[in-house]
């Protein structure tokens, strides 16, 4: 994750809370207006893992109002 990337973005999406923590210590002046949201899934899948995948459209739809 970029400083740019946060800019551009209205909602980031981490997978831990250690991820969030660092998030929100590194782009905290970035991050007024977004919303951050923790997915609780454990990084220990594989790029593209079809069960990450899976997990990820779960999770993040909690999130998402269309």
């Amino acid at each position: 994750i970029s400083g740019d990337l946060v800019q551009w973005a209205d909602m980031i999406f981490v997978m831990e809370k250690t991820h969030l923590n660092k998030v929100r210590a590194k782009f905290a002046d970035l991050l007024t207006g977004k919303k951050l949201a923790c997915l609780d899934i454990k990084d220990n899948y594989q790029r593209m893992e079809p069960a990450l995948v899976a997990l990820l459209k779960r999770r993040v739809a909690k999130h998402l109002s269309f």
